[in-house]
């Protein structure tokens, strides 16, 4: 049992670090305009638009109590380590929303990716989708990213945006998914988009010729 919670908590710690790191390299990216699009022939769509507002008031807020705890308290030892802790706090906060903009959803000739900060990247190959279209639902809990759904033929993926989901795809048959919580068996994913409807346009595009050359091996 020792040995086992060591293990978790070492796993906790080290997701925790590269969790951070991974925002540090996104608000250089996004201070830099330079997104993660790794490819000319990619088309990004956004899904941080209706949050920015929201992340960017906590963030003044948060800001704006720096200067009042450096006037209010009058121990220098627990007046700078507020300090620290609150610049970092709001880098961390900057961090995490410039995560959410130079992530975005990509589509290419291939396959949807369907995407969140630096922690979320599953690719959904055209051909493997039988429908995709609008559909906003609100998901149970506005924290976690992840929140599987059972459905009728199999668990539809959310991967939620402030516990919001606009966007619905379902797939041929169930395929196995890698996701920072492990392989998951997902039968269709739901995700969140700026622009849902389109997204929905662009990926039906795709999925025409997808689905043709699908029916053509079928029947071969």
């Amino acid at each position: 049992m020792p040995d086992l919670n060591v293990r978790t908590l070492w796993r906790l710690v080290r997701h925790a670090v590269v969790f951070e790191i991974r925002l540090y390299r996104s608000l250089f990216r996004w201070i830099t305009r330079r997104p993660h699009i790794p490819g000319p022939d990619l088309e990004p769509f956004g899904y941080a638009r209706d949050v920015t507002p929201v992340m960017w008031l906590w963030i003044f807020a948060s800001a704006a109590e720096i200067p009042l705890v450096h006037v209010l308290i009058p121990w220098d030892t627990v007046r700078i380590t507020l300090l620290v802790l609150g610049v970092w706090g709001v880098v961390w906060m900057v961090g995490l929303l410039a995560s959410l903009r130079v992530y975005p959803h990509l589509l290419s000739e291939s396959a949807i990716r369907v995407r969140y900060s630096a922690s979320v990247d599953i690719p959904i190959p055209w051909e493997a989708i039988a429908t995709i279209v609008p559909q906003r639902r609100d998901l149970p809990s506005t924290v976690w990213t992840l929140q599987p759904r059972e459905i009728e033929n199999g668990t539809d993926l959310q991967v939620g945006v402030s516990g919001q989901v606009n966007v619905h795809a379902v797939l041929h048959e169930p395929m196995t998914v890698t996701t920072h919580k492990g392989d998951q068996v997902i039968a269709a994913i739901s995700f969140r988009a700026d622009d849902p409807r389109d997204l929905v346009a662009r990926a039906r595009q795709h999925l025409a010729p997808a689905g043709a050359e699908r029916r053509t091996r079928d029947s071969a």
